[in-house]
C-alpha cells in the first residue's frame, strides 16, 4: 500500500505534518512530536489484506528498522487503513 510507504518516508524525513494529514480524524492525536534521535532505515512489508481500488479498508503488517543512539532496533506493527472520500487514511495499529 503506497500510503504505508509514504508514511514511513515521512517518519524518516521528520515530517509530522504529513503524518497528521494522513491520519484519520477519529484517531489522530492533536500533535505529533517525532524523536529526532531515531534514524529510520528500511521498511519491510510482511503482508497486506484488502486495500485495493474497490476496498474501503486495508491492513498492512510491516517491520521498520531504525537506529537509536547507534543501536539497531525495529518496530513491527499491523496497521489499519480506511478510505473515505476516495482518500486513504491511517486508522490505528497494533504491535
Amino acid at each position: 500500500m503506497s500510503l504505508m510507504r509514504s508514511r514511513f518516508s515521512a517518519f524518516a524525513l521528520g515530517l509530522p505534518e504529513f503524518l497528521l494529514a494522513t491520519w484519520h480524524p477519529d484517531t489522530r492525536p492533536a500533535e505529533l512530536v517525532l524523536d529526532e534521535a531515531i534514524v529510520w532505515g528500511d521498511l519491510a512489508i510482511i503482508r497486506t489484506e484488502a486495500g485495493g481500488p474497490f476496498d474501503t479498508r486495508g491492513i498492512v503488517e510491516f517491520e521498520a528498522h531504525y537506529r537509536l543512539l547507534n543501536q539497531p532496533g525495529s518496530q513491527r506493527e499491523v496497521s489499519n487503513f480506511t478510505r473515505e472520500g476516495g482518500r486513504w487514511y491511517y486508522l490505528d495499529g497494533e504491535e
